[in-house]
């Protein structure tokens, strides 16, 4: 077992823990360099849980961890890579978020600007962008060679998937522009969406990480670069309190991935604290928040993680065969990987 501060390989295991002390950080995913960040300012430079949350997630920004959080991933119909995030503070319950963020790469510091620096929750697009330069960010192109032909191929496929429906011309073989079907010719059919269809493990992943620190403070936050190809001005859920990640300083905290679109509607983070305020441990209140999603849309992709303000921890997925996340705290000893089956 490596020493706190020296690197380590991960560890994978298939298991949960008995309650922990603080500090901790558990993040979703195997994006272990962003919680070897976040462990290193907790435990060896004893700082706080937000200064843990926002240095973690900006290494998987810088990263590009998966393609799916920072610049040159995901772009959306026009080839753009814009971005999404947000920083919530246990003890006071203030949150920044940004969402739509163009031309700016450290998405989540400019959350915490607006937590920090305004009375809002949330700023979008260009003038998220305007706000992020008046804080002193650099502007930037966010498009890479590689998102730059990931859009390329998507466009020789017949933009195949895309996120339309109840449009002519027909969108599972054409790339429009598109117009409403009139009731005439409605098909009803088409109206139904098949949840799942447009996402797996490649195209979307979101970073969520919640932290406590000595002190028994957490905070939580998101990063991400949203769906592949999605229609320009798209946000997910991942920069909504609430439903990318909430944190609760007397009870607990929770972050989700996965189909953003369904998610947001169900508050899987909120749902996952309250289960916990209800007395459920993490595991079992985040399958809890995960089974009301399945209600609705039994096909749908998802996951979160949970961890009481105690430092006991767990996760619970749906739709993928396994769910990986990572922890660190002193009982561990080092950044560990653990994984969850997943149910349905």
């Amino acid at each position: 077992m490596a020493r706190f501060g020296e690197a380590a390989e991960p560890t994978l295991i298939k298991a949960s823990v008995p309650k922990q002390s603080w500090p901790l950080v558990i993040n979703t995913w195997s994006f272990t360099n962003a919680t070897e960040k976040a462990w290193d300012i907790l435990f060896n430079k004893r700082g706080s849980a937000l200064d843990a949350v926002e240095q973690g997630c900006t290494v998987c920004e810088v990263e590009q961890c998966d393609g799916t959080v920072g610049y040159g991933g995901s772009p959306d119909e026009n080839g753009e890579t814009t971005l999404d995030a947000m920083i919530m503070d246990g003890p006071t319950h203030d949150t920044g978020a940004v969402a739509g963020l163009r031309r700016v790469k450290s998405a989540i510091s400019v959350a915490r600007k607006v937590m920090e620096h305004t009375v809002h929750t949330l700023l979008v697009g260009d003038q998220a962008t305007k706000f992020a330069l008046s804080m002193g960010f650099k502007e930037e192109n966010l498009t890479t060679s590689v998102s730059a032909a990931l859009h390329e191929h998507w466009i020789s496929q017949s933009c195949q998937p895309n996120y339309w429906k109840n449009v002519v011309p027909d969108p599972t073989v054409s790339c429009g522009p598109y117009q409403p079907v009139t009731s005439k010719e409605k098909n009803f059919k088409q109206s139904v969406r098949t949840e799942g269809k447009n996402y797996n493990t490649h195209n979307h992943d979101t970073i969520g990480m919640i932290a406590i620190d000595e002190h028994g403070n957490m905070a939580g936050g998101t990063s991400t670069n949203g769906a592949s190809h999605k229609i320009p001005g798209r946000v997910g859920d991942s920069p909504i309190p609430g439903s990318g990640a909430y944190v609760d300083q007397f009870v607990g905290g929770a972050a989700a991935t996965g189909d953003g679109d369904i998610m947001m509607r169900f508050m899987p983070a909120l749902i996952a604290v309250e289960g916990m305020r209800s007395g459920l441990p993490p595991s079992a209140a985040a399958e809890v928040a995960l089974s009301r999603i399945a209600v609705y849309y039994p096909k749908y992709m998802g996951a979160v993680i949970v961890t009481n303000i105690d430092g006991e921890f767990g996760a619970a997925c749906h739709g993928f065969d396994t769910f990986p996340y990572s922890v660190a705290n002193t009982a561990l000893g080092t950044v560990t990987v653990f994984s969850v089956n997943c149910f349905a």
